[in-house]
């Protein structure tokens, strides 16, 4: 199975926004959940850092069809 570009947007999208969503609750979070900031800030970086990675692993050239044999 290689890996194509629909595959890395299936990655990309839930990662940042998860991610987004993360960071967001570590900023904008009351004082009652700051005992969680710190974990949301680490959750909410390792899935954006994650999520833009995956777009860097290289993809393997298209398959082509054997040469038909010409007559």
């Amino acid at each position: 199975m290689s890996i194509n570009r629909t595959a890395k947007g299936i990655v990309l999208v839930p990662c940042l926004l998860l991610g987004a969503a993360f960071l967001a609750a570590a900023v904008w979070g009351d004082q009652a959940a700051a005992a969680n900031q710190r974990l949301a800030l680490i959750l909410g970086s390792a899935l954006m850092g994650g999520g833009l990675l995956a777009q860097l692993i290289p993809e393997a050239p298209p398959e082509r069809d054997p040469a038909a044999p010409k007559d």
